[in-house]
């Protein structure tokens, strides 16, 4: 393939993926990796133009040659630095930063001296392979962080670089015509390469959506102070209840919660060690029900849990005394003790209800009457049905 076209696609193509990534750079809360290798396009894109006046001939003039090389340099110095703040790798830059000034140098003193290709092109392989070669290895040791598969394709791309600038010049001396295929598979690596890190960045923004909806969600069904299910994902997963509780002879029990003497914590501890409290009250509802269960806080200090697959009524009088017993135990905080308690109201599906709002009434109906008859128990919905005092 002509030199001419070669560098007309690398131009072009660099060109591109130096608009992509200046478009991601742009995107809120990008990670700052992408706008480096922006930059590195952005010279890669300007070394290339600097050769475009000087073709078809090969070499090109020496002027030009080493505007090239000088701005090849800084895109593997961009690149590399790209890495170290996409993954927030702990290496100091002021070694980078002297490198690339040692090799400027370099380039600029061996034009002077008209030094001759092989030996300018040793200081220029030195330069290329190290920077490179810290990138194959960033990519490598992060592989995990992003997709693997293109962490490890971008790490492959790196390492074929190394190989590629430690070979080139030598090979070029032995045979002057290979100067064209290696150019042409120069490009093609570098081509792959920022495909690589531009799916990369890709992914991030995958990974940011994800992660966001994630929260999203847990801000929508999650009580933030306590961790707990809030009412409205309890309303979502009670179909799902119903569906373990209409198995043979099973049944679905709402327990609704008060907790008794919660006032005097906050007017004696203030709202921070009331807000402990309840965190301490959350806990123990989760250790005390099962897995399958259902344990959401419905708003101030007042919770609801949802027991499935219950063989008998009795059943939930049973895991009513047990959370009784949780919550009567004292609760400490900030070297007080706080003694409370909980007035428990139970209903049962399908016995009382067929849906979450009846049976939250008459769960609620049912602990008003513990409330008014001394607190500190639990009662059956059901007239005349059992009560039970801790």
């Amino acid at each position: 393939m002509p030199q001419d076209i070669i560098h007309t696609i690398g131009s072009t193509i660099y060109f591109v993926f130096f608009l992509l990534f200046l478009w991601a750079r742009g995107v809120p809360r990008t990670n700052p990796g992408a706008g480096w290798w922006a930059v590195a396009m952005a010279f890669a894109f300007v070394s290339r133009l600097a050769l475009m006046p000087f073709l078809p001939a090969v070499p090109a003039a020496p002027i030009a040659s080493a505007i090239y090389l000088a701005l090849n340099v800084v895109e593997k110095f961009c690149l590399v630095v790209g890495l170290i703040r996409f993954f927030e790798v702990d290496w100091p830059l002021r070694r980078f930063r002297l490198a690339l000034v040692a090799v400027e140098l370099w380039i600029a003193l061996c034009f002077l001296l008209e030094v001759s290709g092989l030996v300018r092109g040793i200081g220029i392989a030195l330069f290329n392979c190290g920077f490179l070669a810290c990138a194959a290895w960033i990519a490598f040791a992060n592989r995990d962080q992003i997709d693997r598969r293109l962490m490890l394709a971008l790490a492959g791309c790196s390492a074929l670089l190394v190989l590629h600038w430690a070979s080139a010049y030598p090979i070029i001396e032995m045979e002057p015509s290979w100067g064209r295929n290696a150019f042409l598979l120069g490009t093609g690596l570098v081509m792959a390469q920022y495909f690589c890190l531009l799916a990369i960045v890709l992914a991030s923004f995958q990974q940011r959506l994800l992660e966001a909806e994630s929260r999203a969600l847990d801000m929508a069904f999650q009580d933030q102070l306590t961790g707990l299910s809030n009412q409205r994902y309890m309303s979502a997963l009670f179909e799902k209840a119903l569906v373990l509780a209409n198995r043979p002879h099973q049944l679905a029990a709402v327990l609704y919660i008060d907790i008794d003497n919660f006032k005097p914590v906050n007017d004696r501890g203030g709202h921070r060690v009331g807000d402990e409290v309840l965190k301490g009250v959350a806990a123990r509802l989760r250790d005390a029900t099962r897995s399958t269960d259902i344990c959401a806080r419905i708003g101030g200090d007042e919770f609801a849990v949802i027991c499935t697959q219950l063989d008998q009524p009795e059943q939930a009088g049973v895991v009513a005394e047990k959370l009784l017993e949780a919550l009567a135990r004292p609760f400490e905080v900030e070297g007080r003790r706080y003694v409370l308690g909980a007035s428990i109201g139970i209903s049962l599906y399908p016995l009382h209800g067929d849906s979450l709002r009846v049976l939250l009434e008459r769960a609620d109906q049912a602990m008003y009457r513990i409330k008014s008859g001394g607190k500190n128990g639990y009662c059956v919905c059901e007239a005349g049905a059992e009560a039970g005092a801790a």
